[in-house]
């Protein structure tokens, strides 16, 4: 018999389980080893558009399991997961890792079906602020961000990220963090996008070359990373210098992003808030005050320059 493509043996199905498990390459010692499962992460219960996706996975998981005749813990063991994470995933609440499906797709002989999941769960693994943003970068035909507290997310090494992430008060717990880490770098991968050719145009403030996050060594390769990615032909990065007596950026970090539809959104994030900017007046204020900030920018020669002398300094 047949269910969801998995077949159902008539007799008892307890002679094959230690096979299955051999086969996953899955055994008592990976199970030792990562039984507790707790970097498999947990389902915000406020993000609603995550929860049904991972709801949906869940049924489909607990449906392939019951139908190879496993029960919750004769499963986690084969699979290398304990019995209360399996029940916590096929409840909705945790968000199963592309290995724990790679896995359950080898002991349930599943041909690629369960596989092929990872790819529902890759988005809404993030936190929903970080996917909305991401949506409207991946619509963006041009992206422009001015930044005077850190480098931008775009533009950050993981270990500068990582330092930014761990100063956070109050902390987040070693899953968030993980999990954000995890995010940010996803998100960079519109830099080297080559079907989308978005055009970028940076503006950093000085301070944010000079603040060490993360240490010495931290910042040399972040201030390295700069200066490679200014090198990408869509890409314009220019810093603004701490000893202009004016500076129309003073009220914070924002971004503006003009759409595919011929429409700009502007972006602003401060403290815990992160709001999508819409309104025609105040998207027009952005877009103003950037074109103020760029022009009294360095250009972008001078602006590597300037990296260049700050990296020699660090």
């Amino acid at each position: 018999m047949r269910l969801l493509g998995v077949r159902v043996a008539s007799g008892p199905v307890r002679a094959v389980r230690g096979d299955r498990a051999r086969s996953a390459g899955v055994g008592p010692e990976r199970t030792r080893r990562e039984g507790a499962g707790m970097s498999i992460e947990a389902v915000n219960p406020e993000d609603e558009e995550a929860g049904a996706v991972v709801r949906a996975v869940a049924r489909q998981l607990k449906l392939w399991r019951e139908a190879a005749g496993l029960t919750q813990a004769e499963f986690g063991a084969a699979i290398g997961y304990g019995e209360e994470l399996v029940s916590s995933v096929e409840r909705g609440r945790r968000i199963p890792r592309p290995e724990y499906l790679d896995a359950a797709d080898k002991v349930l002989e599943a041909n690629g079906k369960i596989a092929a999941m990872k790819k529902d769960l890759a988005e809404v693994r993030y936190p929903k602020k970080v996917r909305d943003l991401k949506k409207l970068e991946a619509d963006a035909v041009e992206l422009c961000a001015y930044n005077n507290a850190v480098i931008h997310g775009l533009l950050q090494t993981e270990e500068y990220a990582r330092s930014m992430f761990s100063a956070r008060r109050p902390p987040f717990t070693a899953e968030e963090l993980e999990q954000r880490l995890a995010a940010r770098v996803a998100r960079q991968a519109i830099l080297d996008d080559a079907s989308a050719h978005p055009v970028f145009s940076f503006v950093q403030c000085e301070s944010t070359l000079r603040r060490p996050i993360g240490g010495r060594m931290v910042m040399r390769r972040q201030l390295e990373r700069l200066l490679d990615v200014a090198q990408f032909r869509n890409v314009d990065l220019q810093v603004l210098p701490l000893g202009h007596e004016e500076n129309p950026g003073l009220a914070g970090s924002f971004r503006l992003l003009r759409l595919k539809n011929g429409t700009t959104a502007g972006h602003v994030e401060v403290q815990h808030i992160s709001r999508v900017i819409t309104n025609p007046k105040e998207v027009q204020l952005l877009d103003m005050r950037y074109g103020i900030i760029r022009a009294q920018a360095l250009s972008t020669r001078e602006s590597m320059a300037l990296i260049e002398k700050v990296l020699g300094e660090t």
